[in-house]
């Protein structure tokens, strides 16, 4: 991950941008962070992103899973194609 500052950033913009594609780039000010840039290389990856950051959407995966520890869920050999 790379370090830079909010100035280096504000300056150029466009270079960091191509460069968050390759790494995450961890934007601090005053040398504490404020900010990241995460590259997305295509909209799958946007989606990705918003799911894995939804905390709707990771309450209902922790919920599935207890349910399946539980005893629960469905075998996948029991469901009908």
């Amino acid at each position: 991950m790379k370090r830079v500052t909010m100035n280096e950033v504000q300056a150029n913009l466009p270079e960091y941008l191509q460069m968050a594609e390759q790494e995450d780039i961890l934007i601090v000010d005053r040398g504490k962070p404020i900010g990241m840039l995460l590259g997305l290389p295509s909209e799958d990856d946007l989606e990705d992103y918003q799911l894995e950051n939804d905390p709707r959407f990771l309450k209902r995966i922790s919920q599935a899973r207890k349910r399946l520890r539980s005893g629960q869920g469905i075998r996948l050999e029991d469901i009908q194609w």
